[in-house]
């Protein structure tokens, strides 16, 4: 199942469906409030909704609703491209909304979908249809079974590539794109697994075959998980062009991975650009005594404080009310909480004259405010 937005395009595995009752009358704009007002800042950017659909990883948010009798109710349709675990934090987070504006609400986990489970499904019924119709059609002899079987059964040999005559699989030649891996074993291993666009440095000295296949095609390193491969990357980095790059677990050698271990480390391959990205520089910030001590307190309870002017504190409320709280609430100079600094606070802070915002960390979604103070926990309690 796919669904396509305006500019990205979303394969969905799951589908999270829940249902809601809510104490009074309400509409669609705000459950949607509530879904996103009330989950933003619970487990960080990675499941934070606004993220997730900005990223192409959940789709359009449907609710359906009815109301009767002073009472709202109806249902929450979530599709995402997420792992099995962050779905199961993404639903759970869902049914934590105890509220839609100013009713009390319940919301209920149906089901969680599995899209790819009933397409599998489909396929495999169809394929019984497809075989039977096929043996009804035309039944091999013995001889020409046999053979097709024993075609299956071989395997590709490892090549010679390049006037360094490095070991490759058959396909680099034409595949637009290939895999750089460290030895011959490495490339025997990827295509057991039926990888066969793969080719091996065969040194710590990167050959001119593998700067030139750099240029010409969509290199990604695959490279041990040791001291070594750290030091081939280093020179990956100097001298070629690599895309992505892609390592075996910490410790661990590419040529004794299984197959389920190669496929997930080439899955989990990062972009060159993101990888060499620098990072946020630290800072040592001073405040007041009485701020540092408020950041401690709140570490691992997910929860804001809202300070005056004078550091006096006005409320104390958990994340998920902190955005729909800041929005009608004045007199607010300073916010500590236990949670992630997104953009949307950034602005509400902004609009309403907030000048302090201290957190457990910062989205690197967010761009910096003029009149608005950003600053996480390490760069206070460091000092």
């Amino acid at each position: 199942m796919t669904l396509t937005g305006s500019s990205q395009t979303l394969t969905v595995k799951y589908v999270i469906r829940a249902k809601f009752e809510i104490e009074g009358v309400v509409e669609k704009p705000d459950v949607i409030g509530a879904v996103f007002g009330q989950t933003e800042g619970l487990f960080g950017p990675e499941l934070d909704l606004r993220e997730l659909q900005k990223s192409g990883r959940i789709g359009r948010i449907e609710i359906d609703l009815h109301s009767k009798q002073d009472k709202t109710t109806g249902t929450i349709t979530i599709p995402t491209s997420l792992d099995r675990v962050s779905t199961a934090l993404l639903a759970a987070s869902i049914e934590s909304i105890n509220r839609v504006g100013p009713c009390a609400a319940k919301v209920t986990l149906e089901k969680i979908e599995d899209v790819r489970e009933a397409r599998r499904k489909a396929i495999i019924d169809r394929a019984k249809e497809i075989l039977h119709q096929w043996t009804i059609e035309a039944m091999p002899s013995v001889d020409e079974v046999f053979k097709e079987v024993a075609e299956t059964l071989k395997v590709a040999k490892v090549e010679k590539y390049g006037p360094e005559e490095l070991s490759a699989g058959p396909d680099v030649e034409s595949a637009k794109e290939i895999i750089i891996v460290e030895g011959r074993a490495d490339v025997i291993n990827l295509m057991r697994c039926g990888i066969h666009n793969v080719i091996a440095l065969e040194g710590a000295k990167v050959p001119e075959t593998i700067k030139k296949l750099c240029k010409e095609k969509e290199a990604t390193a695959f490279l041990d998980g040791d001291r070594g491969g750290d030091l081939i990357l280093k020179e990956l980095l100097q001298v070629t062009n690599v895309k992505y790059i892609a390592r075996a677990p910490r410790g661990k050698e590419v040529e004794e991975l299984n197959c389920k271990e190669i496929f997930e480390a080439l899955e989990a391959k990062v972009p060159l650009e993101e990888l060499l990205k620098p990072k946020r520089e630290k800072r040592k910030i001073e405040l007041p005594k009485e701020i540092v001590q408020i950041a401690k307190e709140l570490v691992g309870t997910l929860e804001a404080v809202l300070l005056n002017e004078k550091l006096e504190p006005i409320e104390r409320l958990p994340v998920s009310q902190l955005a729909e709280k800041l929005q009608q609430t004045s007199g607010v100079e300073t916010v500590i909480f236990d949670g992630i600094i997104t953009q949307r606070i950034v602005d509400i802070a902004s609009e309403k004259n907030i000048k302090n915002i201290i957190a457990s960390r910062i989205s690197e979604a967010v761009k910096p405010s003029l009149n608005v103070q950003l600053t996480t926990f390490s760069e206070i309690m460091e000092n």
